[in-house]
Order: structure tokens, then sequence, then C-alpha cells
């Protein structure tokens, strides 16, 4: 067919389509696709809307049905198709290129004309979710699956596949160490030295009160501008609400302050440090203010686990690693993965103080650890790692 022919025909389905003449507007529309000019796409779309205007929903099946072979991401072609199988019941396939559809929307964007069939497929995937949620709920309790009663993976794997999570995975910032669990938080009891830490936990407190007696707050600010770097993007740089007071410091005692922590000296030597020149053991009594809120970010390593004792706190400060929020327990560990995005904040009215140091995950060797540890060295000899945001 001449191209002329099929801008003709094309026009003239067009008008037919304004008229509501859906016989004039098919008719016309099929002899394109039947014969497109060379380098032309076949008006599929046109042709599946002069079906559905002519009430014929197997025709216009087969025509998205087309389109979408020819270009599987066409926007107005899912979301066309997810509204034919929603009329025809078919949940599952309407779910599924609704699905499509709204990523591509938000992927590359709507034109103005698309974006109420965007939110309509939105709509129609929230109230879907529901219906499954409850369906599933209800098939796995006359099985005796309930949450809380399998395990922890369990329901977070049910959570996952409901939409009530997403998905964080490990992203360091500076070195990815793989095949590790992907795991947001530990608990205290799978380490065998974390009992005796906790145990030591308010003669511990009592140095820290002595230290704020006697110095004041002693603090200076978590993250410090280096005049020989570029300036941390990152609200609280140089900002005394979130503080920082060094027991271990880029793997050296701070020896005036670790002299006034000699219990807390001696838990931090039964724990799994790191020991890698200029770099490890880290330790430190960590500040936060009320108000103050550390926004989400990625530590640089994933061969370590950072671990908090919270010694001074309130119940309304908290972090998030991942899709789990915890409040910190006075005197009890928390043990996270902060290569996993996290963020922690402090809505009380009193400031919060924890001991926070780094441990070697437990799933790397010790030959693994020793190679590790000349990496980093080697690393350090070269100008070293930035430092991290918490």
């Amino acid at each position: 067919m001449e191209r002329h022919l099929a801008d003709t025909l094309v026009n003239q389905g067009r008008e037919a389509m304004r008229r509501r003449d859906a016989a004039t507007a098919r008719l016309c529309f099929e002899q394109v696709v039947r014969d497109p000019p060379p380098g032309i796409a076949p008006p599929w779309l046109l042709l599946s809307q002069a079906c559905q205007l002519a009430g014929d929903q197997r025709g216009q099946e087969q025509a998205l049905a087309q389109l979408l072979e020819r270009d599987p991401r066409h926007l107005a072609g899912l979301l066309l198709m997810g509204e034919l199988k929603a009329s025809l019941g078919d949940t599952r396939a309407a779910t599924s290129f609704f699905m499509t559809g709204v990523t591509v929307a938000d992927q590359s964007g709507a034109p103005d004309t698309i974006r109420p069939l965007v939110e309509k497929a939105r709509n129609y995937l929230q109230q879907a979710n529901g219906s499954y949620a409850e369906h599933l709920s209800r098939h796995l309790a006359e099985r005796n699956i309930v949450p809380g009663q399998i395990s922890a993976r369990v329901d977070e794997a049910l959570d996952l596949l409901l939409g009530r999570r997403q998905v964080f995975l490990q992203q360091p910032t500076s070195f990815y160490f793989p095949a590790l669990p992907q795991r947001q938080f530990y608990e205290a009891r799978e380490f065998d030295w974390a009992e005796g830490f906790e145990a030591l936990a308010p003669a511990m407190v009592e140095e820290l009160e002595n230290l704020l007696d006697n110095r004041g707050q002693g603090f200076s600010p978590y993250l410090r501008t280096d005049p020989n770097r570029p300036a941390a993007a990152n609200p609280l740089r140089d900002d005394p609400s979130w503080g920082a007071h060094f027991l271990w410091e880029d793997g050296s005692i701070v020896a005036d302050h670790a002299a006034l922590a000699p219990v807390t000296m001696e838990a931090l030597a039964t724990a799994p440090m790191p020991e890698i020149a200029e770099r490890s053991p880290m330790a430190l009594y960590s500040l936060l203010r009320p108000g103050t809120h550390i926004r989400p970010h990625h530590g640089m390593l994933n061969t370590r686990l950072i671990c908090h004792l919270p010694l001074i706190t309130n119940p309304d400060c908290a972090i998030r690693v991942g899709n789990e929020t915890r409040r910190w327990q006075h005197g009890k560990l928390l043990i996270f993965d902060d290569s996993i995005e996290h963020e922690a904040w402090n809505r009380g009215s009193a400031t919060r103080i924890i001991l926070l140091f780094e441990i070697w995950r437990p799933e790397i060797s010790q030959d693994e650890r020793a190679a590790l540890t000349t990496i980093f060295e080697s690393i350090a000899a070269f100008g070293g790692m930035p430092r991290g945001q918490g």
C-alpha cells in the first residue's frame, strides 16, 4: 500500500471514530494493517479502539496482542489490555498488564492523555492486592500457616510478596565482598561475646556519665569537613547535633578518652573488631540530639557489622535498616549491616548516646579476614577510603 493511501484511510478511520461509526473505522484500519506501507507501524492501537467501540472484545484483544508483540512496552497498549482482561474477569492477567504499564509510566513518564489510565491501573492494583492478601491469608490460615508462628523469614517473604515491604540489598559505597547473606539485623544471642558485653553496660553508663559531668559534652560533629576532600552532601555536616567522641579512631586508641573509660575499653576488647592499619578498630560514643534526623544512606563496606549499645536513650529514638525499624533498648546490643540503606532519628526530648563500634561479619573466614585486612591496608597506603556517614 502506498503511504498516501494509508494516511487517507487512517484519517478516514479517525473521522469515523469521532462519529462513533465503528464499522467504517474498523474497515479503514483493517485495510492498513493488512498491507502497511514500508517502514510504517500498522495502526493496531486504532484498530483495537475501533473493535472496542464495536463491542468486539475478541477483535480488540487480537489487535492489542499484535501491538504488544511488536512493542512489548507500549504504554497505552499495556493499559488497554489490562482493562480488557479486567472486564473479562481475568484478574491475574489484568494485574500483570497493569503492573508492567505502571512500571513503564514510572520509568519513562506518561503523556497527559494517558495519565488517567495510569491512575486507573494503580487503583485496580491496590484493590486487587487487597483481595489477593485476603485470599492468601484465609487460604494459609486453613493450613495453619499464620504470621508469627513459623519464622520471621516466612513473614517477611509474605510481606514482600504482597508489597507491604520492599527489598533492600547491600550497596556499600567503597567495597563490596560477594556472596554474603542479605541480612538487615543480627541478634545479639548469635554472638558468644555479646552476653558478657551487655552485662558491663551499667558500668559503661557510669563511665559515660562521668565524662559528661567532667568534660561537658566533649563531642565534636560526627561529619567534619576535610579541606582536602569535597564536602559531604549531608545536612548534618559540621553539625554538633550528630556528635562523636572517639575511643578508637582510624585504628588507634584515643589515649586521653580511653583512659576515662577502662571498663568500656575492656568490653570492646572482647568483640571481634577488625584490626586494619589506619582504619580499624573504630569505636565511639555517638550522640543524637532531640529533633535530629540522619537521612537514609549506605555504609562503605559490607565486610563488617555495626554494633550499637544504647547507654542513654528514649522511646522516641529509632533506626531503620532496609525495611525494618527498631528502637534502641537501654543496655541491649543492636547489630546491623550498614551497607544496606539505613537512617536514624531522635524525636524525643532528650539526647541519645550510644556506644558504636564495628565487628567482622561472622560469615567471613579467618583466611578471608587476613586477605581483606591486606587489601584495606593497601588501599589506605594509596590514600585511603573516606570516612563513612554513620
